[in-house]
C-alpha cells in the first residue's frame, strides 16, 4: 500500500490537478451496470467524483495532491447505516442483559440511561459510535434520535467527518425523558430543522424523528408529517419490531399501525420506517403503494428475540420493488456498527428461511448496503455508488490474503466485513487512514468512556 502526498506539485498541460486519486485492484462501482473495474481508479476533486476508470488512464490524465494506492485492494461506495442510535447505549455497551425481554431492555435500561445522561455524555457516545462506524466503512448514518442533545450529536458527526442525518426524539405519550405535548415536540423539531437544514447535499442534515410504537398521538404524527413534507425532510420512527406491537396498536386505534398510517395519509417516499418486522398482508401493500422505505436491522431482532425469522418480510418487499436499507440499531441490540455484517445476515436469514440459495444473494445484499440503502434514505443522487458527479464517499478494503480472481461481491459479503477496511473517504476527505480514525484521539475518548460508564451504571441500576 502507498498513501502519498505529492504536495503542491503542478500538473502538466496534459494533466488535470485533482485532490485525490484512489487506485486499487478492483473498483466496485454499484453503478446501473454494476460494473467492477479491474486495476481501476477513482479521481476526486472538491469532494466529488471526477472520473472512474482504468488506473493507467486516470494516472495519465490526472496529477493528484494525494494518492491512495492499494494494488490488492477493493474500493466500494461508502456503506449506509439507516438506523443507528448514536447516544445512550454506547456508554453501557455489552451491559444490558440478553436474557430479558426487549421491553425490559428498552424501558428498564435504555430509557433510564438516556435520562441519566447529559450533553457531554451524548457528545462522547456519538463520537465513539461514529468512529466505529467509519472504521467499518460506514460513511452515512441516520441517527435514530438522540433524546435531548441533538447539537452534541451534530458536533460529533461534524468533527469526526461522517455523513449524518440528525434527529431528536419526539413523543407525547408517557413520561419518558423529554416527552412533551405534541405542540412542544413539533416546535423542537422545527427548530432542529432550522439549525440543520434537510438538504441532501449537506453532510449534516436534519430529520423529523419520532419514537414511534405507542408513544405518539395522531396529532403528533400528522404534525410531524406536515413538517417533514413542507421542509423536504425525512420522517422516521420505530414501528412493529416485536410481535406485541401491532396488537397493542390495534387495541388503541382500531387498526394495525401501518394501515392506520396509510389511512391518515402520512406514508410517502420521505418516510423511513424503522424495523417493520411484524406486518400483515395489508400493511405490506401499504408500504409498497406509498413508497415508504424500511430500515432493516437483522442483528437487533436476533439479539432481542423479536421473531424476524418467522415474521420478517423485508426481502419479499425488495423483490416486489420496495425500498429497504440496512441498519445496525443500538449497541445493546445490533451491537456492532458494521453494515457488511448486517448485509451478510440479511442474505443468510432469507436463504435459510426459504431453503433456497436463489432466494437472496451477496449481490442483492451489497445493494442494500450501498446504492439501494442510499436511495431509501433520500440520498440516491448524492452517494451510494461510484459515479461521476456523486460525492466522494469511498471505502478501501485490503484483500491481499484473498484470491483476486473471484466474485468480489461474494468476497465482500461472505468473505469479510468491516475488519478489512483500511481507508475511508467522506466528501473527498480521508477520515480513516491505515485503519486509524484520523480526526480524533480514540484512546483518550475510550478512557473517558470507561470512567463515565461506571458512573452511569450506578445511576441506572442504583
Amino acid at each position: 500500500m502507498d498513501l502519498s502526498d505529492e504536495g503542491s506539485s503542478s500538473a502538466t498541460p496534459t494533466e488535470t490537478a485533482i485532490d485525490l486519486l484512489v487506485v486499487a485492484g478492483r473498483v466496485v462501482t454499484m453503478n446501473p451496470d454494476r460494473a467492477v473495474i479491474v486495476d481501476g481508479a477513482v479521481a476526486v476533486s472538491n469532494g466529488a467524483i471526477l472520473a472512474v476508470g482504468p488506473q493507467a488512464d486516470l494516472r495519465r490524465r490526472f496529477r493528484a495532491r494525494t494518492t491512495i494506492d492499494e494494488p490488492d485492494g477493493i474500493v466500494t461506495p461508502g456503506y449506509i447505516d439507516a438506523h443507528q442510535h448514536l447516544t445512550g447505549d454506547r456508554l453501557l455497551r455489552s451491559t444490558i442483559p440478553d436474557t430479558i425481554s426487549s421491553g425490559e431492555a428498552i424501558f428498564g435500561w435504555a430509557v433510564p440511561l438516556h435520562r441519566a445522561q447529559d450533553g457531554d455524555d451524548d457528545l462522547l457516545a456519538a463520537t465513539l459510535a461514529c468512529a466505529e462506524a467509519l472504521r467499518n466503512g460506514v460513511t452515512t448514518i441516520v441517527d435514530a434520535g438522540t433524546v435531548a442533545y441533538p447539537d452534541a450529536v451534530a458536533e460529533a458527526a461534524e468533527h469526526i467527518g461522517i455523513r449524518a442525518s440528525i434527529g431528536r426524539w419526539g413523543w407525547d405519550i408517557g413520561d419518558g425523558p423529554d416527552a412533551a405535548p405534541a405542540s412542544v415536540v413539533l416546535d423542537r423539531l422545527e427548530m432542529l430543522l432550522a439549525r440543520y437544514p434537510p438538504e441532501p447535499t449537506l453532510r449534516i442534515r436534519g430529520a423529523v424523528t419520532l419514537v414511534g410504537h405507542d408513544l405518539m398521538t395522531d396529532e403528533l404524527l400528522l404534525g410531524a408529517s406536515e413538517l417533514a413534507r413542507s421542509a423536504g425532510a425525512m420522517l422516521t420512527f420505530h414501528i412493529s419490531p416485536s410481535r406485541a406491537d401491532a396488537p397493542a396498536y390495534l387495541e388503541r386505534t382500531g387498526r394495525r399501525p401501518i394501515q392506520h398510517f396509510a389511512d391518515l395519509g402520512v406514508l410517502d417516499r420521505n418516510v423511513l420506517l424503522a424495523h417493520a418486522v411484524h406486518l400483515d398482508d395489508s400493511e405490506v401493500e401499504c408500504v409498497l403503494e406509498s413508497g415508504a422505505a424500511i430500515a432493516y436491522c437483522p442483528w437487533a431482532y436476533l439479539r432481542l428475540a423479536q421473531g424476524v425469522v418467522r415474521a420478517g418480510r423485508h426481502v419479499e418487499i425488495v423483490r416486489r420493488g420496495g425500498r429497504i436499507a440496512l441498519g445496525c440499531d443500538s449497541e445493546n441490540a445490533g451491537d456492532q456498527i458494521d453494515v457488511l455484517r448486517a448485509a451478510a445476515l440479511a442474505a443468510g436469514l432469507e436463504r435459510d428461511r426459504a431453503e433456497d440459495p436463489r432466494a437472496f444473494g451477496a449481490h442483492q445484499a451489497l445493494e442494500l448496503a450501498t446504492v439501494a440503502g442510499a436511495e431509501a434514505v433520500g440520498l440516491g443522487s448524492v452517494v451510494g455508488s461510484i459515479e461521476v458527479g456523486k460525492r466522494a464517499d469511498l471505502v478501501v478494503h485490503r484483500s491481499s490474503n484473498l484470491p483476486s480472481g473471484g466474485d468480489v461481491e461474494l468476497e465482500l459479503i461472505w468473505g469479510t466485513d468491516g475488519r478489512s477496511v483500511v481507508h475511508v473517504i467522506v466528501e473527498g476527505e480521508v477520515v480513516v487512514s491505515d485503519g486509524i480514525v484520523v480526526l480524533v484521539d480514540l484512546p483518550a475518548l475510550k478512557e473517558r468512556a470507561s470512567q463515565r460508564s461506571v458512573e452511569l451504571l450506578r445511576a441506572v441500576r442504583h
